[in-house]
């Protein structure tokens, strides 16, 4: 599959400050695309430079085959969401999703039909003479994403776009939102600082640091093997273990820590004792007051903290080099009641598929 949007060596510098770093993206068509990254990282950077409100310094912007790089905001087949939403407070949601077409000159009738199909791709045709005060968070959200959609942008940039709603609606809200994108075929760029909602929206997400794009893939890549020390410890929760490799052959290999041997069941071709880091999902942890029938990765400490989330615990257990590690267990039944205590004595243990050996 050809890429629809591409950036090509994109550079970005305000000053002496590189806030884009030679960044090379393949976005393919109807794709809903994430960018994540801390405070500072370039994202939203990047996405300005689509939008056209940042010019790059080097590099280039393909859309569709065409160079838009140069091109002004009001000429680009794009149309972005900021967070704020910025709904005109004077105007009905009607008018708030006409404004747009009704800008471009569009006949009175198309202007009509279009904003109608659009009120009712977003479930609000009921809410057509209501004012922005009027209507609840995510009622807001889905009025500005009709207003975005209204003019058929090729590409939808979002700016942190659940961000202005509470926990539990911006969790519902997801679902929905790639239901109507998806629906339309858009191809979508989002920023977002929340991990799950990246996760839980994007067909792929590229992790940024410092400018640079540090790993590209779907979901489920970045998660279960990161290619780096900063993206497994930027997605979700991780333990990870400083150590040198002391085996390594096609299939497995052995990295010594300081918490003590760890065997892995793939190879790195690493060289031996190049340093390295092991990385261990606290959710791919066991833990028992008792020991287990296991010997490889089996590891022992002190129980320092717990903490009840309802679907699962959290242990957090201090081991003999003072290192801590993270655990967690799953509340499979309600009556499930875990008999580790803090101060508790504790074995740990993960199976040889669990860690994942990273080189930088």
């Amino acid at each position: 599959m050809s890429a629809y949007l591409e950036t090509d060596s994109l550079v970005k510098r305000f000053d002496d400050v590189v806030a884009v770093n030679n960044v090379s993206l393949s976005i393919n068509k109807g794709e809903i695309f994430a960018l994540v990254g801390s405070s500072g990282c370039g994202k939203s950077t990047l996405l300005r430079m689509l939008a056209g409100f940042e010019v790059p310094t080097e590099g280039r912007i393909l859309l569709d085959g065409q160079d838009i790089a140069g091109m002004p905001p009001h000429e680009r087949p794009v149309n972005m969401m900021f967070q704020s939403y910025a709904l005109f407070p004077h105007l009905s949601v009607w008018d708030n999703v006409a404004f747009g077409l009704k800008r471009e000159g569009m006949a009175k009738a198309q202007v009509a039909e279009r904003v109608d199909e659009m009120l009712r791709l977003v479930q609000l045709q009921d809410f057509a003479r209501r004012m922005p005060h009027q209507l609840s968070g995510g009622q807001q959200q889905r009025v500005a994403l009709a207003r975005s959609l209204a003019k058929k942008p090729q590409l939808l940039l979002l700016d942190e776009p659940l961000g202005a709603l509470d926990k539990k609606l911006r969790e519902r809200t997801q679902f929905e939102l790639v239901n109507i994108l998806e629906s339309v075929g858009v191809t979508c760029v989002m920023v977002t600082h929340d991990q799950e909602e990246a996760m839980a929206m994007a067909s792929r997400i590229a992790v940024m640091s410092q400018g640079r794009v540090q790993q590209v893939g779907t979901p489920k890549e970045i998660y279960e093997y990161p290619n780096c020390r900063f993206v497994a410890d930027f997605i979700g929760n991780v333990n990870l273990w400083e150590g040198t490799l002391v085996l390594d052959a096609a299939d497995r290999c052995a990295v010594k820590t300081a918490q003590g041997v760890v065997h892995v069941g793939h190879g790195i071709s690493g060289t031996q004792s190049m340093a390295c880091a092991v990385a261990i999902r606290p959710e791919k942890i066991s833990i028992s007051r008792t020991r287990p029938a296991v010997s490889a990765n089996l590891f022992t400490g002190t129980v320092k903290e717990i903490a009840y989330f309802g679907s699962y615990n959290t242990f957090i257990v201090k081991m003999p080099d003072g290192c801590t590690v993270k655990v967690l267990e799953a509340n499979t039944s309600r009556y499930d009641s875990s008999d580790i205590s803090w101060n508790d004595s504790v074995f740990f243990w993960f199976d040889e598929t669990a860690p994942v050996v990273l080189s930088q």
